[in-house]
């Protein structure tokens, strides 16, 4: 069993918010997806495999994976302690 942490939706959803609001055009329009430049930058990090192409999705490289993980836990993981 993996000791995994309990996720603070709300942070989630701001940070997801804030990353949707850098593809703004049109007004108030965003794109549902990332800006491009940021998942080249992932690439050149070595956190997800190459991202140019047709297909929709790339794969986290286990240095990505890794890192993500961790950022989670950082970052956006409730304080079990707290209750909140």
């Amino acid at each position: 069993m993996t000791d995994e942490p309990e996720l603070d939706h709300d942070r989630l959803a701001e940070a997801a918010l804030a990353l949707m609001s850098l593809t703004r055009h049109d007004g108030d329009r965003v794109w549902k997806q990332y800006p491009w430049d940021l998942a080249d930058r992932l690439h050149e990090l070595g956190y997800i495999t190459d991202p140019k192409g047709k297909v929709k999705s790339v794969e986290l490289t286990p240095e990505g994976r890794a890192h993500a993980e961790r950022i989670l836990r950082e970052r956006f993981a409730r304080d079990r302690a707290s209750g909140g």
